[in-house]
């Protein structure tokens, strides 16, 4: 189901839950700011999530509310994992999902990272 990436920050949501070490995840790459894991329902050969520590419900509010410190320290993470899942020769796709419209399931501001084969074009085209 589809959230809105808007309103207040919800604690009990999946990935708090795995920031908390309440559920389980398949850590690729853990920094003050960030936490990569392997997808539980993979979409591409490789597909990892990148989360931040902070607790912002979207990019949106990532974006407005954190910090330097976390802007610079969750985007270098993100590149970071890209190099150490040999990504970065053949290419690689980023995608965060904001809001109902663009299908955001988890209240907890996300990337995906995908790679390991062609992704073909970015947007269905039915």
């Amino acid at each position: 189901m589809a959230v809105s990436g808007r309103g207040p920050y919800d604690p009990q949501n999946i990935f708090a839950k795995i920031l908390r070490g309440e559920i389980p995840c398949r850590k690729v790459y853990e920094n003050d700011y960030a936490l990569a894991f392997h997808d539980i329902a993979p979409q591409a050969p490789v597909h990892v999530l990148v989360i931040p520590k902070g607790p912002y419900v979207s990019f949106a509010d990532f974006s407005q509310a954190a910090g330097d410190a976390e802007i610079a320290g969750f985007t270098r993470a993100v590149g970071h994992v890209a190099g150490l899942l040999g990504l970065d020769e053949d290419g690689y796709r980023l995608l965060a999902n904001m809001g109902v419209a663009a299908g955001q399931e988890v209240p907890h501001f996300h990337v995906h990272l995908f790679g390991g084969a062609a992704l073909g074009p970015m947007l269905h085209r039915g």
